[in-house]
């Protein structure tokens, strides 16, 4: 991740931060305040009351620990992006070779960090989410979402058609998708539908049962 890359975002970001260790909590507050475009706006120490504080504060990006007292990642993720509009969630780990990991990006999360990467990085990435990336940090080992973008390349589609693909997935309507990913309900017709062609689907169902048939989800 290239740390000098020029910060393209031009409103405040607002960030909630997930975990259950204090010092976490305190070094995440930290290293983000020196970062004018982002504020922290809230803590939560378990999956429950991340999943309660996001509901309320209606952060723009969640930073989630993989494991609280309560609930692991991929349970907290369901949670927050069940929700509309629902927040970016980067997950911030201690265990990038934890299983719970690849599960966290199979049920949406946007990005996965380690916890003892730079300050300069981890603003990175949260930017780079912020812009509709997915980021996995080069030192997160993920075989299953490795195969899953091999996939995806393979047949042409782009990280905003999976995107939309996830949303798809989750049940989501073409309005609720627009709000989730801050897209106008026209734009998202139109991933649809290149979305259709690309998979060689006459609708919805047929689009997710040839992805899955692909390994694209």
């Amino acid at each position: 991740m290239a740390a000098g890359t020029p910060v393209a975002v031009t409103r405040a970001v607002r960030v909630l931060v997930a975990d259950d260790h204090p010092i976490v909590l305190d070094g995440v507050t930290l290293a983000l305040r020196g970062t004018p475009w982002l504020t922290v706006v809230g803590y939560a120490r378990t999956g429950r009351d991340a999943i309660a504080a996001a509901a309320r504060l209606r952060p723009d990006v969640v930073l989630l620990d993989l494991r609280l007292p309560d609930m692991l990642g991929p349970e907290v993720i369901a949670g927050l992006l069940a929700d509309v509009p629902s927040p970016k969630v980067v997950l911030f780990t201690a265990y990038p070779d934890h299983a719970a990991v690849e599960a966290a990006l199979e049920v949406g999360a946007h990005g996965i960090v380690v916890k003892d990467t730079e300050r300069a990085d981890l603003v990175e990435v949260i930017r780079r989410v912020v812009e509709g990336e997915r980021v996995v940090a080069a030192n997160v080992h993920c075989d299953g979402f490795a195969f899953s973008s091999r996939a995806r390349q393979a047949h042409g589609i782009t990280r905003r058609e999976y995107d939309i693909l996830r949303q798809v997935a989750m049940g989501r309507t073409n309005p609720e998708i627009a709000e989730a990913l801050g897209l106008t309900r026209n734009t998202v017709k139109t991933y649809l539908q290149r979305l259709l062609e690309k998979l060689g689907a006459r609708n919805r169902v047929e689009a997710l049962l040839r992805a899955h048939e692909l390994g694209i989800l």
